[in-house]
């Protein structure tokens, strides 16, 4: 998924050159602290014996915890026990640029690290005056990415008063603040009304990052479709609306040499042929998919050929907010989605799918596609292709699939 600030994962700030003493007032932290003691550490294990290191003693600790993490090595090879340290520190003596800095290395290295992330939530809180939403989006952005709803009870409140005073100033940060809270399942009503309002749209339109907006927005009137029953505000007009990712996302072909897609094609391709599943089709409204079969009512997999493989959106015959399980159609053909989950779809811990991964099989699963996932740790365990083909065997027939002579 392209974002206009960048994929999380993007690249961070370059690091901060010619750093000068601390102001008046700027927070200091003791120097035998655990805070202060691991950014030593850090600074010794990071810096050559020469030249002499570039963190002086003399600078104050706002200017180290910053220059630490505007550090490139720092920010491609982090390091646990410096980011937790880092959690000790009140959020009310740091900066929005540091806080902004941290923010943004959860999210590019994938760290769902609870401590920084409560961390981040209680500044926004305290910090909420002071905060314009295109810092605030900035700070937002892990806790979508990462799919982490902080524990903080004020963080939902507040960013509702954040975007009501801002999204007529900043109607890009207003659309990216709602992306991430859409990952959540967060979204406010009021916020809704407010950017599908026809003023919005129409200011949006004319602005240089209109298509994304409009693809964001797109997003956001599914979301409303199939898991907000309850809302009764104003829509995205049908002719404003676009597909959501018409393509596989920017990680997935970034790592295309790394991914198990192109085994698992050719496994598929010997167990059923060609003609009984789809690669990387882009179903309404507008979901890419890995590999999409079509099943008949008895459970033979069909050659894609002779079906629609889309079902329809919006859903002809669901209840909304239907539960991911129950079809919502009653086409007697069922789709089924296979879905790579690949170690870098997931948080770095590899327990929590990424927020944009979740959302996407959410929603999948409720426009009536049977999905089957296929994780990283059983595909990585697969020894060659005839072990992958007898797996990919046991996953359909778990499903009560059949092909072949006995299959139609």
């Amino acid at each position: 998924m392209r974002r206009p600030r960048g994929e999380p994962g993007s690249r961070a700030p370059r690091p901060t050159e010619g750093a000068t003493g601390a102001g008046p007032g700027e927070p200091c932290f003791p120097s035998d602290g655990p805070l202060m003691c691991a950014l030593e550490q850090e600074r010794r294990f990071r810096l050559p014996p020469k030249p002499p290191p570039t963190l002086q003693p003399g600078l104050r600790s706002g200017q180290r915890l910053e220059a630490a993490l505007s550090c490139p090595r720092f920010l491609r090879r982090p390091q646990q026990h410096l980011i937790r340290s880092l959690a000790e520190a009140r959020p009310e003596e740091l900066t929005p640029h540091v806080m902004v800095l941290l923010a943004q290395h959860l999210a590019r290295h994938r760290l769902r690290e609870p401590q920084l992330l409560e961390a981040i939530a209680h500044f926004l809180v305290v910090q909420e005056a002071q905060l314009s939403s295109k810092v605030v989006q900035k700070l937002v952005l892990p806790f979508g990415r990462l799919n982490y709803l902080p524990l903080e009870q004020q963080f939902m409140p507040c960013l509702e008063r954040i975007l009501a005073r801002e999204a007529g100033v900043a109607p890009l940060a207003t659309v990216n603040i709602l992306m991430s809270l859409c990952q959540l399942r967060c979204l406010p009503f009021r916020a809704l009304h407010f950017v599908f309002s026809p003023s919005f749209i129409n200011h949006v339109s004319g602005t240089p990052h209109a298509l994304i907006v409009r693809r964001y927005l797109s997003l956001l009137d599914t979301a409303v479709e199939l898991e907000l029953p309850g809302y009764r505000g104003p829509r995205l007009p049908r002719r404003q609306q676009v597909p959501i990712f018409p393509q596989p996302l920017i990680t997935d072909r970034a790592r295309c040499k790394y991914s198990h897609k192109d085994i698992v094609a050719e496994g598929l391709r010997q167990l059923l042929g060609e003609e009984k599943y789809r690669q990387d089709l882009t179903v309404p409204p507008g979901y890419c998919t890995d590999f999409l079969l079509c099943v008949s009512s008895s459970g033979a997999v069909l050659p894609v050929r002779t079906q629609d493989p889309f079902l329809p959106y919006p859903p002809r015959s669901c209840p909304q907010g239907q539960a991911a399980s129950q079809p919502t159609t009653h086409d007697p053909a069922q789709r089924v989605v296979l879905m790579l989950r690949e170690r870098w779809h997931f948080c770095r811990d590899g327990r929590v799918l990424l927020g944009s991964r979740a959302l996407r099989e959410r929603h999948l699963g409720l426009l009536g596609y049977q999905l089957l996932p296929l994780p990283f740790e059983e595909l990585e365990s697969q020894r060659g292709l005839p072990q992958l083909k007898s797996y990919l065997r046991q996953k359909l027939q778990a499903l009560g699939l059949r092909w072949g002579p006995e299959g139609g």
